[in-house]
Order: C-alpha cells, then structure tokens, then sequence
C-alpha cells in the first residue's frame, strides 16, 4: 500500500522505530519530547498515522508501527545510515557530525539512490556508530555482533565495523582492520589488549581501541 508521506510523517515514524521495543508501545510524552514539539502536536500527528493506517494507538499507552509504518521508517533508517557511512568513510567526517548530516539527506534520497550508494560503499552492514543497516542482511548478523574488547584469547571473527577518530582509523585500515577483514585473537593482556593475528601478521590493540571494533562470527 503506497502512502504520500512528508519529512515531519516520516521524522515521528522513524523515532517510534528507534524507541519502541517489542511489545511495548511508545508513550506519546515520551515522542514528544525525544522531537521537541508538544504533546498536542504529538497526539495531532499520531492521530493522523492512525488515519493512514501507520500506527495502532493504545489510549494511555502509546502508538506502535504498523507493518506499513515499519517499513517506512526502516526505508528512511536505511537512507540515513548508508550517508553516515559515505560520510565517515569517504569523507573523513566525525561519526556524529556524519549523522547529523545525514539527517538531512535521508528524506529526499530516492530508492534507486540509496541502492547505488550501498553499492558504491560496497554493501555496509553497520553505520559508523555500530548500529544495522536495514535491508543489508545487517539486522540478522546483529544479534552476534559483539566488540573486539569482550572476545577471548582463540576467537576467530569477522571485522563489522570500526568507530575511531581519522588518523586511527588510517592506522588500522593499513593494518589490515577493515570491514570484512577476518581476524584472530592470539591473546588477551591483563589490561585488555588484544593480540590479534591479520592476514598472517601480528597486531597488538589496547582495550579503548578494541572497544570501537565491532565484529561478527567469521564469513
């Protein structure tokens, strides 16, 4: 079922995917302050997503995404983490800047764009900030995502994801440590270095850094 949607329909549908939880519906108040407007203007618009069939609400409880809504929130999600990856990889940009930016692009990027953005970013599955790329296959990897700093001495793992400052990032990229890169932890120092093997060469990361790479079982 196709909807004509605008940038503020799509802003409330997204921010109800990222609070809501299973099962538990997300309390208008609590939507209305997470986008800064009042809760008549949050009760107007959710009335509004009921009217087009986007959300259910509950009185008293909250709103929570229909199957239609769910889909257009996880189009808009897409959108904006695919341009946080061009931002922080291609360009160099702060992850959190990246996403700032971004939010201001995932409403007027076409489908057919985003499609060839995955493509030019070689098919990303997590965002600069770890989090899944809907529609990569990211979501059914997430639930064995894990980061660099909590896998034991032996492990074998695939890299995900690294979240660093530049010139970090520059280090570890020539290192070996990419996305897709499979790696093995050789051992595990009483500070929480790592001692990793990549692609035949050793490499020993401290605790901070192994904390920002995250990683899945190897493919």
């Amino acid at each position: 079922m196709g909807h004509l949607t605008t940038e503020s329909i799509e802003m409330y549908l997204l921010q109800i995917a990222l609070l809501g939880q299973p099962g538990k519906p997300v309390p208008v108040p609590r939507l209305a302050n997470e986008l800064s407007v009042s809760k008549v203007s949050a009760n107007e618009m959710c009335r509004k997503l009921t009217d087009r069939g986007l959300v259910t609400y509950a009185p008293y409880k909250g709103v929570t995404l229909t199957g239609d809504g769910e889909n257009l929130a996880r189009r808009v999600l897409r959108h904006r983490r695919l341009w946080e990856v061009f931002f922080f990889e291609k360009l160099g940009i702060h992850p959190e800047l990246a996403e700032e930016m971004a939010c201001r692009f995932e409403h007027v990027t076409p489908d057919a764009l985003a499609d060839r953005l995955d493509a030019f970013l070689d098919f990303p599955q997590f965002s600069p900030q770890n989090e899944p790329i809907p529609g990569t296959g990211a979501g059914a990897a997430a639930a064995n995502v894990r980061p660099l700093s909590s896998l034991p001495a032996g492990a074998l793992a695939t890299v995900a994801g690294v979240q660093a400052d530049p010139p970090t990032r520059e280090f570890l990229e020539r290192r070996g440590i990419c996305r897709g890169a499979n790696i093995e932890v050789l051992a595990v120092g009483p500070d929480g270095a790592r001692l990793l093997n990549v692609n035949g060469q050793n490499l020993s990361l401290s605790h901070s850094i192994s904390e920002g790479i995250t990683t899945c079982e190897p493919v």
